[in-house]
């Protein structure tokens, strides 16, 4: 699958007129100088997923999946942080995890109860957001956020874990 890299917005800066709080600029600062001497995107990922489930009170899942090496159409867990246990292995074609890799945008559900792609990992869950993290214009991970709130990610929500992801493409593009 061959999608476009990253755009601006997920570079942090605005095209639509969107704008990033203070604190989602400064945790953006903290990853992106992590990320300047991290050895590979593994801690950086480690990072985000805590530094994100400890700061954004209404993000109660943090996570990426990672295009398996041995199967290109399935995403496996890599590092998150949150109160459930997350599926373990999605298939590209389904969930929103799938929607957001099928399409190479960013999946928004603002009330998962009423989109049935939305594969349940825990009950509890209102709202997701799935942003695709693509490396060489392929799909090579996607940065996923859950929470027990309905309508908890605005456009500057949206703008901000965009942002995030592209802090890993970079980093994933590395090495």
């Amino acid at each position: 699958m061959t999608k476009p890299t990253l755009d601006a917005r997920q570079e942090g800066r605005t095209m639509t007129g969107r704008t990033m709080t203070p604190a989602h600029e400064e945790l953006l600062r903290e990853f992106r100088d992590f990320a300047k001497t991290a050895p590979t995107a593994k801690p950086v990922m480690e990072l985000i997923s805590q530094r994100l489930h400890e700061k954004m009170t209404r993000y109660n899942w943090v996570g990426f999946y990672l295009v398996d090496a041995a199967d290109s159409g399935v995403l496996v867990i890599g590092p998150y942080v949150g109160s459930f246990t997350p599926n373990a292995r999605i298939p590209l074609n389904s969930g929103l995890c799938g929607a957001a890799a099928r399409t190479g945008q960013t999946v928004v559900v603002q009330d998962v109860s009423k989109d049935p792609r939305y594969l349940a990992g825990s009950p509890l869950v209102k709202c997701e957001i799935v942003v695709p993290i693509f490396v060489k214009g392929k799909l090579a991970a996607e940065f996923d956020i859950e929470s027990y709130f309905s309508n908890a990610f605005t456009e500057a929500e949206q703008e901000f874990v965009e942002a995030c992801a592209s802090v890993i493409g970079r980093c994933m593009a590395k090495g």
